[in-house]
């Protein structure tokens, strides 16, 4: 298929009226639906904004690519809008953006649509083709640029460059460099990327082959024989990437976006292996290279919990959801079976599963698949085998049970790593499971009382604080939750949360909650009470960021955040560290993980000041914010 098969002269605008960021989406989407390509108009611009609060598709050098693949659009379709003058999408270098292809995929895409797009991102690239499509004055003149650059190029794309072939056997030149590019989508930025990086070792004179892990599935495959010679891999990519092929190699590993904006300093950073070393066996801390090692092994102990309790999330939200709706069943309709179902599901099997799920994400970070056994039933042990009444040391001992579990398993894989090659295949399936199952277990089960006894100390001392002290630790909570939306601040803070929960002690949680209500809920606010201020597309979000904050979900306001973060964070951390202060001078508790208004029926004290602390930390966001933002009328 050819690129002018999906960008048509219905769905090209020679000069775009557009004067921001939000403008050119709306603008193209507009283009796209009256062209008759999508189905939802207001579905397929939910899916660009998505794609642009993960990260911006200014990719500089004047160029854009919004993107989206989703049900919403009925037909694949390339829309392409021109500004001469240029204005704010921003771009990657700063600068402003003047060509703007927007990418509409459909769910269904085949790989035929899917190469096709890639093409015209990877044409992109050539400065010549950027300045003919600048000065095209007819949308025909485009399309005959565009016809004329596919008819030179087709065929060769996921090949590598004939300049890079013949630098692998140029005197002078160094090692050979690999590179895997990734973005979420797999359409634009991956095969930008890729370019990108050709193009630049090209110009370095060294030899480099760039896999491409795109829609369509993975390009140009990096081989075991490319491994071996490599130098150093990049890996250029904003979703996971599998590392296992690169066992005892140096691994550059950055955002997608990077490889477009310092290509050079990537290349010249492999080329001198400034990079880690990576260990299949997890062990971040245990080998790292030249220039990496202090920032690997401070980064790897913080991975490894992450690494656990974003696998437990998904069992603390259903659980918790699912409880606060057997209470708002069982008080609608007392002695409902279906709200005691609700409750064993949510409390009796979920939320037993938080800590030995904690435990086991946590080994396996460390000493991957063999270690998520071991580790499970050592979170097992801590929450079922105390001492006296007591008979769970909670996160505490699930956390210890995690990195015990992991570095116990490790030592195992490098005390066995001798064995002869006819008893290789029973190391993952008899020696590793019994060994670490067993010397972890035994731990567990001698340290584990004195574990609770430590850990209801804690948590009789956390129960114990009130006054100026409880306010402190809410404002502190609130705020955490606000500063990052969902990343590690803001997991930090949950996680404390919901193991203070676990411990009895709920005036933790509900501050938690509360700092997590207020971003989303303050932003909704201020496009109600400052429109001038924001766009029209600004205030649909807005509609759609009071349904998320009401339901706990402050990623509701990712949109606004990643727009104008200097505005928005600090304005929600103030809205949230408020909220959660209230929270605790009410000496509220909440007895739920999740769930926002439907864990109204489990706050213990007052529901309404809880919610009117929530709603005046709102307020503090939504007049913080339109107090900082322009009015568009004056712009």
């Amino acid at each position: 298929m050819r690129i002018t098969e999906l960008l048509t002269k219905d769905t090209v605008i020679l000069q775009l009226q557009s004067q921001s960021k939000a403008d050119v989406i709306e603008e193209l989407v507009s283009k796209l639906d009256s062209a008759g390509k999508l189905n939802d108009k207001a579905g397929f611009k939910d899916a660009i904004l998505a794609r642009e609060a993960q990260s911006t598709t200014g990719i500089g050098e004047g160029i854009a690519i919004p993107h989206g693949k989703s049900a919403a659009v009925k037909t694949p379709a390339i829309a392409f809008g021109r500004s001469k003058e240029g204005l704010d999408y921003e771009a990657l270098d700063g600068q402003p953006s003047h060509l703007f292809f927007m990418i509409a995929a459909s769910e269904g895409a085949n790989q035929t649509h899917l190469e096709t797009l890639s093409r015209l991102s990877s044409f992109l690239m050539d400065s010549t083709f950027r300045s003919n499509i600048e000065n095209a004055e007819t949308e025909e003149q485009i399309m005959s640029i565009i016809d004329a650059k596919e008819k030179e190029e087709l065929g060769e794309e996921e090949q590598e460059n004939p300049a890079v072939e013949l630098a692998q056997d140029a005197p002078g030149t160094q090692g050979k460099v690999l590179a895997i590019t990734a973005c979420p989508t797999g359409i634009a930025h991956t095969f930008m990327a890729a370019d990108k990086l050709k193009q630049t070792a090209a110009e370095m004179n060294v030899p480099i082959k760039v896999q491409t892990n795109g829609a369509g599935g993975v390009k140009n495959r990096l081989t075991d024989e490319d491994i071996k010679d490599a130098t150093a891999i990049i890996v250029a990519a904003d979703v996971n990437v599998d590392l296992s092929p690169f066992d005892g190699k140096h691994v550059l590993q950055v955002p997608v976006g990077r490889a477009l904006k310092i290509p050079k300093e990537l290349i010249e950073k492999a080329l001198s292996q400034d990079a880690p070393v990576h260990h299949n066996s997890g062990g971040g801390s245990e080998a790292a290279a030249e220039g990496g090692q202090k920032k690997e092994q401070r980064s790897g102990f913080y991975k490894h919990i992450m690494n656990g309790v974003s696998n437990m999330l998904p069992f603390v939200v259903g659980g918790g959801i699912l409880i606060a709706l057997s209470i708002l069943f069982g008080e609608l309709f007392p002695d409902s079976r279906f709200a005691e179902m609700l409750n064993e599901i949510g409390s009796s099997q979920a939320f037993f599963l938080i800590v030995p799920v904690l435990a086991g994400f946590i080994s396996s970070s460390i000493a991957d698949k063999p270690g998520f056994a071991p580790g499970a039933i050592g979170g097992l042990i801590a929450v079922t085998y105390g001492h006296g009444d007591a008979t769970s040391s909670g996160f505490l001992g699930g956390l210890i049970a995690g990195f015990l579990a992991g570095y116990v398993t490790l030592g195992i894989k490098k005390a066995l790593s001798g064995l002869p090659p006819v008893l290789e295949g029973l190391k993952t399936i008899l020696f590793f499971p019994v060994l670490s199952i067993f010397i972890t277990g035994m731990i567990m089960l001698l340290i584990n009382p004195s574990l609770t006894q430590v850990y209801v100390a804690l948590s009789n001392f956390l129960e114990g604080l009130g006054g100026t002290n409880l306010v402190l630790v809410g404002i502190v909570l609130g705020a955490m939750m606000a500063i990052d939306m969902g990343g590690p601040i803001n997991k930090a803070a949950y996680t404390f949360g919901i193991a203070m929960l676990d411990a009895g002690n709920l005036e933790f949680m509900a501050a938690v909650m509360a700092g997590g209500m207020v971003p989303p809920l303050g932003l909704a606010l201020a496009t109600s009470l400052f429109r001038h201020k924001f766009t029209k597309q600004e205030r649909e979000t807005g509609k759609t960021a009071y349904v998320l904050g009401a339901f706990f979900i402050s990623e509701g306001v990712i949109p606004f955040a990643a727009a104008d973060p200097l505005r928005v964070i600090p304005a929600t951390a103030i809205g949230a560290a408020v909220a959660g202060g209230l929270s605790a001078f009410f000496a509220i508790g909440l007895n739920a993980p999740h769930g926002g208004i439907i864990s109204a029926s489990l706050v213990d004290g007052n529901p309404l000041l809880y919610f009117l602390s929530i709603i005046i930390g709102a307020f503090v966001t939504a007049i913080i914010v339109g107090l900082l933002k322009k009015d568009l009328r004056k712009v």
